[in-house]
């Protein structure tokens, strides 16, 4: 990881790095109990803008109540945070924000309730491409992704990605860039850390949330903007042979951002190449989040 904030927000306070510990009896620590965000802010040379901040608050949130882990904070007060951390660092970058929350000390008791204590933290880092833009290699990974009969595929919670974890183990080992796994049924699901559009005959389709899919802030805009750009999103399922057979594919997602797929292990998709309509994504995503495209200025919130 590249060099984290000098200064981190934690419990409300902004304490540097070394002073931001917690006890080895954290029960995070041994069971997971943790919820996640990922969200990006983008300097355009002018300002610093945070993309869709409402949207992941929200969703920080309602990850914590499939557990019953509560963040003892409101939804204000965590957007403060996120603002005056940029502020507190003097960032004038692109940089990745991580906000998080946990279960404090509560034993090895497994009984988790809103009366167990938590502890909630931000930091952030300088942040570019996670992939290379020009297309990236993928497999099938061995792992399926867990459904809703086991845990909710819509909580951002740190337990839930040892599976991502796993597939992304099994992916590199076998010298691809990046894993495709499969829901229980054997339909195309998402990738370890993003959602996954299709491209057929000038349609974009994406699997649904009941394929284990998360509900992806991403995704979402894609959706949501692709009728500016004359495209149809379709949202359904998709199987195995259609990747295979795909015009071409893409993967979205806060640090993913939008990010051509032009090999499923030995088949090039496509011509191998990123094709038009995810070019047209790429950069309509890009002037979005620099501020470029004031119809969706909303989307934004200015930092300084």
């Amino acid at each position: 990881m590249k060099s984290i904030s000098k200064y981190i927000w934690f419990d409300g306070k902004f304490v540097s790095e070394d002073k931001a510990k917690v006890p080895v009896t954290t029960h995070a620590i041994h069971y997971g109990t943790s919820i996640f965000e990922g969200i990006r802010a983008y300097w355009n040379s002018e300002n610093l803008f945070v993309f869709r901040l409402n949207e992941h608050i929200k969703r920080f949130r309602n990850s914590g109540k499939y557990y019953n882990i509560l963040l003892r904070f409101s939804d204000a007060e965590i957007k403060n945070a996120v603002i005056n951390l940029c502020k507190k660092n003097k960032i004038k970058k692109s940089c990745y924000i991580r906000p998080f929350y946990f279960v404090g000390q509560y034993g090895i008791n497994l009984h988790v309730t809103k009366k167990a204590p938590t502890h909630a933290a931000m930091f952030s880092f300088p942040f570019g491409d996670l992939f290379n833009k020009n297309g990236i290699s993928t497999c099938i990974s061995k792992w399926k992704k867990f459904s809703d009969i086991s845990t909710p595929t819509q909580a951002k919670m740190g337990g839930n990605y040892l599976n991502s974890i796993l597939a992304t183990q099994d992916a590199k080992s076998r010298g691809f860039d990046e894993a495709i796994l499969l829901d229980r049924f054997g339909d195309v699901s998402e990738a370890p850390g993003e959602n996954i559009f299709v491209v057929k005959n000038n349609n974009l389709i994406t699997p649904p949330l009941s394929s284990s899919a998360l509900d992806g802030i991403t995704r979402n805009s894609i959706i949501s903007f692709s009728k500016e750009i004359k495209l149809k999103a379709k949202i359904r399922k998709i199987s195995k042979a259609e990747l295979l057979n795909a015009d071409e594919i893409f993967l979205s997602g806060t640090a993913a951002e939008v990010t051509p797929v032009t090999k499923i292990e030995r088949e090039k998709i496509g011509s191998g190449e990123p094709g038009p309509i995810t070019i047209k994504i790429m950069n309509s995503y890009s002037n979005i989040v620099m501020n470029k495209n004031k119809k969706y200025a909303k989307w934004l919130t200015a930092v300084y």
